[in-house]
């Protein structure tokens, strides 16, 4: 079963996020201050005034794998709650095979001990069923979930409902989905967009990431439209700068070199130094 974003709903825009901004001065929403929320929303954001973006909100329900699950609680100013094996028994066994594993063959030549068992079993080899690694995640997370219940059902009568739930979830994998209500701060979700939806995030947070984006960017009538586009510019910026940084070999050398660059843009800017290293010729632009 896929990883799955659903929005429950929203609060504020960028109207409420620039009425914020102005209560510094006057919250008065003439027709002339309407026609600047966007590029008062870039300067905010670009000039690291987050405050007003904390007063739109974005709320989520969402189905994910106990990795993802943890990425999510890790954002410490957004807002979580979860379903919990400690107060329920877990009925529906949802769980999450990576797309990319469906077509990795296991080695027909392997000793592996673990593959051993599973040949002496019946379930690997020439006679078996299992033949790629997503068969043999798919199997060992049946397994569990056998176990799972099996176990909750012969330990309560001994240690009780309570202690028999939040003990037998240890054999629950770590693909296992749980269910999460999540809601997110516009700042806090464009610093977990920018971290997850990223090329250095695991590939199931970043594809949940992106659906989130994809979801808010989508709302009827782009309530958030502006805050994305500044989001975006920066998120820009940023990585235009990691790549200077990268090539230069250090952040010294870096600041350097655009030194030498904005001094470089700041001569040619001039048509007379541009006529005298001959880039410009009469007539022409």
């Amino acid at each position: 079963m896929d990883n799955k974003v659903e929005l429950i709903g929203f609060y504020g825009d960028d109207q409420t996020i620039a009425c914020s901004a102005w209560t510094s001065t006057s919250r008065e929403l003439t027709e002339d201050k309407k026609k600047r929320i966007g590029k008062l929303i870039n300067m905010l954001w670009s000039e690291g005034h987050e405050t007003p973006f904390e007063k739109g909100t974005i709320h989520f329900l969402v189905d994910t794998e106990i990795a993802s699950h943890i990425h999510l609680l890790k954002h410490r100013i957004s807002s979580l709650n979860a379903e919990s094996a400690r107060y329920k028994e877990l009925k529906e066994d949802k769980y999450y095979i990576p797309e990319d594993w469906k077509n990795i063959d296991i080695d027909p030549n392997s000793n592996s001990p673990a593959l051993g068992c599973l040949s002496d079993w019946g379930h690997w080899g020439q006679d078996g069923y299992l033949d790629t690694w997503a068969d043999i995640l798919e199997w060992y997370t049946a397994l569990g979930n056998l176990f799972y219940h099996q176990c909750i059902e012969e330990i309560e009568p001994v240690l009780g409902r309570k202690r028999a739930k939040e003990s037998a979830r240890f054999f629950k994998t770590y693909n296992s989905q749980i269910q999460a209500d999540v809601s997110f701060n516009m700042r806090s979700f464009a610093n977990f967009v920018k971290l997850r939806n990223s090329p250095s995030a695991q590939l199931e947070i970043r594809e949940v990431a992106a659906e989130m984006l994809r979801i808010v960017t989508d709302i009827a009538g782009e309530p958030f439209k502006e805050t994305l586009k500044a989001f975006e510019k920066r998120w820009e910026l940023e990585n235009q700068v990691k790549e200077l940084v990268k090539a230069s070999g250090d952040i010294d050398t870096a600041i350097q070199n655009l030194e030498y660059s904005l001094i470089y843009i700041k001569y040619f800017s001039n048509k007379e130094n541009q006529i005298k290293s001959g880039l410009y010729e009469d007539g022409c632009k």
